[in-house]
């Protein structure tokens, strides 16, 4: 027996019924009912942003009125201005020139009026700060060498070779001379632990230095005095000499992709002077025009992805260095050559604390002071913290108010959403952003509708996400051209000359209701891992913590300021932890091991390595025996194989042991689970929060196909509600049982279904703990049967694909039914090729055969059109619960006194299947007639009339209905199911149009709707561009292109002349499709049922 999750509202309609049938029940509690009231109606805190790209200089103010307008129609909160180059045409509006200016002071004045947040990239493209305004002395610096052997003894005269220089510009930093020895050892991986690339989770090298292989630092001679306009005068003394000029120039890096008027060098990360000059050549002089407007409505500037690189100086280094580590770095310069000096072990040391600076110098003044300038503008700062620049992200991302991640159709790039949510969990941040739904041209092209983004968006919101930033709405200058602009090949094609744009409301009231809880209260975790202290850093992966429980990841910063309360790692903003996880390494600096001492003494749990040294030269050697010491006393005698767990003051602390084993330890059960049968092979994700009290998890099925699942949760003592974010209705969940310190719920997902189970109220024993059907097996389900007989991944024309039999057959052998039709499982076997995976299969016995789209995932084991409805649905509402019995028979029911009853249905449901005939219309304009019919119901791509076959599109399908009495006699449920829908459905009965459908399964309540006798029935079925611009390609151009790209505007377009009378209906700036494209299934597929129950009541 499971709990339908999809219930929608069909229990509106049935709590009256109930109600009637079992007499009134008292009124639930309300507390917390702001929290209700807020999830049936989110405030505008909770709708979804989006990123609003201007395609190099074509930004209208016609179209930025009308994008702003669309957005606020259809539930957009926000919108965030890039301006980019992507292979579009340039347009007349150049970057930051006066019409610029007034551009963005119009998109200022029209999102204040609509009472929407405005917010803008920092720089012109997308990564990173920069623009012609970055001279080389404020660009991106990087040390740069040259070397003259010298033998001595004598006097020294010469011009000494000047290091590799760009843009021009070059300044010493020093020149120094060391002897040349006749055998030297060197570093490895020189580059990164240098920082000229990123690497993380570098440790320093403690191997012993072979005799005669280090340089001693007492033998460096600091010649920099000496050198005068390249020239250097000095004596060298006897011997073999090397002698080293470093210095520094720009890595040459630009801000991009954007227009070439905007385009200019990248500031230096590492200085604030440099960022300051930055912000003064574009953020300041839009605030100044946008005048009131600024911090009100213009609220956010962002830093998106670094994709700049590494740089590793900047002119005030040497300072900032001795200041934070303590030392001079001068004289352990020749080791960024790979040398060593004194020691390897030491030169390792030098170059921790060097990459340890440069993060520092990133969080600082770059990050840090970008979001101090934002706020002395009334501003929030924003920043995606990642990318391949040598910084740490926890810490980079810690400086502002919006960390943020990002994630690709297709789940790419989830490991980001976890880093922006641990950021904003740890630093009290209320907001977890991501770039939501990127895609390349593969992916995107118009075939994305909200359905397909179902799944992976609730992913990310299990993942810690609470704001989508849709990635990406491209500004659409022109009022009568569709799809209109591309942002290039990039993105999900969120706009308002998208196909579904108008039908979009009812998929963003539910992104809405999921991002207004999961922004409420606080989230709930378990175990914190702690990044570790070297740079630079990202997430480290789960360390073997078992499903079930989740987690942040902290920095240094954070753990510093953690303290301990009733036995749990406590942060200043109220987050609490169980557990904390230490990197698996054995250095640690005194300062930190000081403070897991501290802690450990409170009481707070910790799991990690022994240390035995610091990784840092400061204070060497006497920081490695005050680690040793002070390790001693908080490890105890743990050696991490014989002696594991050791406990000192109030707390414990363990070493060697997997991290389940520790938890089991403690007592700590998962704090959601599933049973242990099927944990595996349910495709079931989870995040919990608390909120005033309350329990709040969301589950989502990630599964495109029916899942029923016992979901267990670590709550005891509280009553849960299953609460719709798809409709806003919050319902009693009418089963459950409670065993000790849990609440297991049966549920049954929809397709990519999901739900909030929130525990918010007492428990009573009234609530009913399990309802069987007579023959009913009480085991799970076994899995399914499935045979591959044959996949294919390649071209639809079946020429240079793969044969992927062997692999999809390994992939269901292992329990894995959802196959990812991507290039990373299956390789490339014609690249630049939009491809397919085809499978032909069997299901239980019965021959199947699927294709997706590349990117899409194939679900093996129930085909998508296959929604079945249950046999029964248990319903609940103000304690009292309802059996919906699909089908008749015999029932079995226990409450939670022990107390079971049997209930006998003799009747089925009654079904009326819809078989037409079908009248379909179609808008004028876009080359369908009028009017066709339709004796059966099929794909719009398989009419005879090419009209129909390739339009793109809302029509309208109409037929009557001619109800039986008894199925709309009082007190019956009654429901339509239109069958497969491809993509979207609206229904209109009686001439009353219900909400929008966008999801299977395409089911619609009609309960006091019908009729007896005659009832008109309507459905208004979007699809997708595809079908309309492969109909196009049939037809003459009116445009040049190069391949996918235009090469120029047409001049009917720039002049404002007549199209040329193609044929075509479309315009757009990419070329996705071309005439031989597959065509896309559309239209309302069926079979279209309607069906009537009576709810049993039970007693």
């Amino acid at each position: 027996m499971y709990v339908n999750n999809d219930a929608r509202s069909l229990l509106l309609s049935i709590v009256a019924m109930m109600l009637a049938v079992c007499g009134a029940a008292a009124a639930p509690a309300k507390a917390p009912a702001d929290l209700a009231a807020g999830f049936r109606n989110p405030p505008a805190s909770a709708k979804p942003h989006t990123w609003w790209h201007w395609m190099n200089g074509n930004v209208t103010k016609e179209g930025i009125t009308a994008d702003l307008e669309a957005m606020k129609r259809v539930g957009i909160g926000g919108a965030w201005v890039f301006h980019v180059d992507q292979g579009i045409p340039k347009g007349p509006v150049s970057h930051m020139s006066p019409a610029y200016l007034e551009m963005m002071k119009h998109a200022a004045t029209v999102a204040n009026k609509l009472g929407l947040e405005l917010a803008m990239h920092n720089c012109a493209g997308w990564s990173s700060s920069g623009g012609p305004w970055i001279t080389p002395p404020y660009a991106m610096q990087r040390l740069t060498l040259s070397e003259k052997n010298v033998h001595g003894p004598t006097s020294f005269d010469e011009v000494l070779p000047q290091p590799p220089t760009r843009e021009g510009y070059y300044r010493d930093v020093a020149v120094l001379a060391f002897p040349t020895l006749p055998t030297q050892a060197r570093i490895s991986n020189i580059q990164a632990k240098a920082a000229f690339t990123r690497a993380d989770g570098i440790q320093p090298d403690v191997s012993p230095t072979p005799p005669g292989a280090a340089i001693p630092r007492d033998r460096i001679i600091n010649l920099t005095a000496d050198l005068h306009d390249g020239r250097l005068t000095c004596f060298v003394p006897e011997g073999d000499w090397t002698i080293l000029r470093i210095g520094y120039t720009p890595t040459g890096q630009r801000n991009a992709p954007a227009p070439p008027e905007g385009t200019g060098l990248e500031c230096d990360k590492l200085s604030r002077e440099a960022l300051r000059v930055h912000w003064n050549g574009m953020v300041a002089k839009v605030l100044a025009d946008v005048g009131p407007l600024a911090g009100r409505t213009l609220d956010n500037v962002l830093i998106d992805s670094y994709e700049m690189g590494s740089q590793n100086w900047t002119p005030k280094f040497r300072e900032e260095f001795i200041k934070r580590r303590g030392y001079d770095p001068l004289p352990f310069l020749p080791v960024i050559t790979g040398r060593v000096v004194d020691s390897i072990e030491a030169s390792e040391r030098f170059l921790w604390d060097f990459r340890r600076t440069i993060a520092d110098l990133y969080a600082d003044h770059y990050y840090g002071y970008f979001a101090e300038l934002c706020h002395k503008s009334g501003l929030m700062a924003s920043a995606e913290p990642y990318g391949n620049g040598p910084f740490d992200n926890i810490q980079s991302g810690g400086t502002v108010d919006i960390p943020m991640g990002e994630f690709w159709i297709g789940g790419a790039a989830m490991g980001t959403l976890k880093l922006a949510a641990s950021i904003a969990h740890t630093y009290g941040r209320p907001v977890v952003g991501a770039e939501s739904f990127t895609a390349d041209e593969n992916a995107g092209r118009w075939q994305i509708d909200p359905y397909a983004m179902k799944a992976v968006g609730d992913q990310a919101f299990c993942e810690g996400i609470n704001r989508y930033i849709f990635h990406r709405y491209a500004h659409q200058p022109w009022m009568n051209l569709k799809p209109g602009m591309t942002m290039g090949p990039w993105g999900t094609h969120f706009e308002r000359t998208t196909t579904w744009w108008d039908e979009s409301p009812s998929w963003l009231r539910y992104v809405a209701r999921c991002q207004y809880l999961l922004q409420s209260g606080r989230f709930h975790a378990d175990v914190l891992f702690y990044a570790g202290e070297g740079a630079p850093s990202d997430m480290p992966d789960r360390m073997g913590l078992p499903s079930g429980y989740d987690f942040d990841v902290c920095d240094t910063k954070v753990l510093r300021s953690a303290s301990v309360r009733n036995g749990r790692i406590t942060l200043p903003d109220g987050m609490s932890y169980r557990l904390l996880v230490l990197p698996n390494t054995r250095f640690m600096t005194p300062e930190l091991l000081h403070k897991v001492a501290e802690l450990v003494r409170a009481g707070a749990t910790v799991v990690g390595p022994k240390p035995d040294r610091s990784p840092s030269l400061a204070n060497y050697p006497a920081c490695d025996e005050e680690v040793r010491r002070l390790a001693n006393e908080v490890w105890g005698d743990i050696d991490g194989s014989s002696v594991t767990e050791h406990r000192v003051g109030q707390g414990r602390i363990f070493w060697g042991r997997p991290l389940a084993e520790v938890l089991t330890q403690i007592g700590l059960q998962p704090d959601f689970s599933l049973p242990e049968d099927r944990a595996g092979a349910l495709r079931i994700s989870w995040i919990h929060r608390t909120v005033n009290g309350a329990d709040v998890y969301f589950v989502s099925n990630q599964a495109r196909m029916v899942v029923s699942a016992e979901c267990s949760f670590r709550v005891a003592g509280k009553a849960p509600e299953l609460w719709y974010p798809d409709t806003g209705v919050i319902r009693d969940a009418p089963v459950y049982r409670v065993a000790g310190a849990r609440t297991t719920v049966p549920i049954r997902f929809d397709p990519a279904g999901s739900v909030f189970v929130v525990f918010r109220k007492p428990a009573n024993d009234r609530h009913l703990v399990a309802v069987r059907r007579s023959g009913e097996q009480e085991a799970q389900p076994a899995g399914p049967r499935i045979a591959v007989q044959r996949a294919y991944y390649g071209p639809s024309s079946g020429a240079g694909g793969a044969d992927v039999t062997a692999r999809v057959a390994g992939m269901v052998a292992s329990g894995q039914y959802a196959i990812p039709a991507t290039n990373s499982i299956f390789g490339d076997p014609t690249p630049d090729v939009v491809k397919q995976l085809t499978v032909e299969y069997t299901l239980n016995g019965k021959p199947m055969k699927q294709t997706v789209a590349e990117n899409d995932t194939l679900e093996l084991a129930q085909p998508p059109s296959d929604v079945a409805f249950p046999e029964y649905e248990v319903i609940a509402s103000n304690g009292r619960a309802a059996i919906l019995p699909w089908r008749a028979g015999s029932f079995e029911v226990t409450d939670a006194r022990g107390a079971t009853r049997r209930i006998d249905v003799r009747e089925d449901a009654r079904k009326l299947t819809v078989d037409g005939p079908w009248s379909l219309r179609f808008p004028r304009g876009w080359g369908a007639p009028s009017r066709v019919s339709l004796s059966h119901l099929i794909s719009w791509t398989e009419h005879s009339n090419p009209g129909v076959r390739y339009f793109s599109g809302t029509a309208e399908y109409e037929t009557t209905l001619n109800v039986p009495a008894e199925m709309v006699a009082r007190g019956r449920v009654v429901v339509l199911d239109l069958g497969r829908v491809k993509n979207l459905a609206a229904v209109i009965v009686n001439g009353r149009r219900l909400d929008v459908l966008w999801k299977p399964p395409f089911r619609v309540d009609l309960t006091g709707m019908l009729k007896p006798g005659l009832n008109s029935l309507k459905v208004q079925v979007t699809n997708l561009w595809p079908n309309r611009l492969i109909g196009d390609e049939q037809l003459p151009p009116d445009a040049e292109w190069n391949g996918r790209t235009l090469v120029r505007w047409p001049s009917w377009l720039t002049q404002g002349t007549p199209r040329p009378k193609t044929g075509r209906y479309t315009f757009t700036t990419w070329r996705y499709y071309t005439k031989d494209s597959p065509l896309l299934e559309s239209g309302l597929l069926g079979p279209v049922t309607l069906r009537s129950v009576r709810p049993v009541a039970v007693p």
